[in-house]
């Protein structure tokens, strides 16, 4: 990635579009800090992510400020511990010596699944219970980023809109800021304040959702709007218009 600069607002929801290995998820691997980025830096509430943090308090401190919510939520969860008990370990790591019962219950209700889900394994649980599990382990410790990467990609269309609008109130009821990394470009329309278009590791395109979508400057992103099939659909003309935006070799 090249100059890879943008700002989420407090409480802001900020989509980055773009194709497979445009460097939209290492961008959100760099945020959260499971990758580092050779020049640049990271700031959350006005502090730098970048550096060693040293004791194991001040790691704690760090992660819980940016959480990371994956495409597949079967992967991301242990087959072996039930939901409740997912909960209770991440409460447990970062909250010790409390009774985290009422909390466990408010992040169910919190996430529309409810104490009958608490006892159930992921094996039991539909692709959208499991990526509201995800939704609410991320939730427990009260971040103030939460990326979500292709978080609804796998799930059908209608437990996609679902889990939108869960993150909606979410996002309303708490101030949570979301970076969402997606193809997507309904799903950035639907929920995001402001988009970031990117290719081959460079920000080509960047501005609010609907500006950016309606009147798109850059030929990369009109290339993707028109990619969407839809009546009168021409995929040759798509194909010859991507070929065109190709250097020559």
């Amino acid at each position: 990635m090249d100059d890879v600069s943008f700002a989420l607002p407090e409480g802001g929801s900020l989509g980055i579009v773009g194709e497979s290995g445009s460097g939209k998820t290492t961008i959100a691997r760099i945020v959260v800090g499971l990758e580092h980025a050779d020049e640049g830096d990271v700031r959350v509430r006005g502090r730098s992510r970048g550096g060693r943090t040293h004791g194991r308090a001040a790691r704690l401190a760090r992660a819980r400020e940016v959480q990371m919510v994956f495409q597949d939520p079967y992967l991301s969860l242990d087959p072996r511990i039930s939901v409740e008990g997912v909960l209770r370990e991440t409460l447990s790591l970062h909250f010790p010596g409390r009774d985290h019962t009422k909390r466990v219950r408010e992040l169910l209700d919190q996430v529309g699944l409810g104490t009958r889900a608490a006892d159930a394994l992921p094996r039991r649980l539909s692709g959208g219970q499991r990526q509201r599990v995800a939704i609410a382990r991320a939730l427990a410790v009260e971040p103030a980023v939460l990326i979500l990467d292709e978080a609804v990609a796998a799930l059908d269309v209608s437990v996609q809109a679902q889990i939108l609008n869960l993150l909606a109130d979410i996002r309303e009821q708490t101030g949570i800021g979301y970076l969402f990394i997606t193809h997507d470009l309904g799903v950035v329309r639907c929920v995001t304040d402001e988009i970031v278009v990117m290719r081959h590791g460079v920000v080509v395109e960047q501005g609010g959702t609907e500006e950016v979508l309606a009147a798109p400057d850059h030929p990369y992103t009109r290339l993707l709007l028109e990619s969407v099939p839809r009546p009168g659909w021409d995929p040759k003309a798509i194909a010859a218009a991507r070929r065109a935006l190709e250097p020559m070799p």
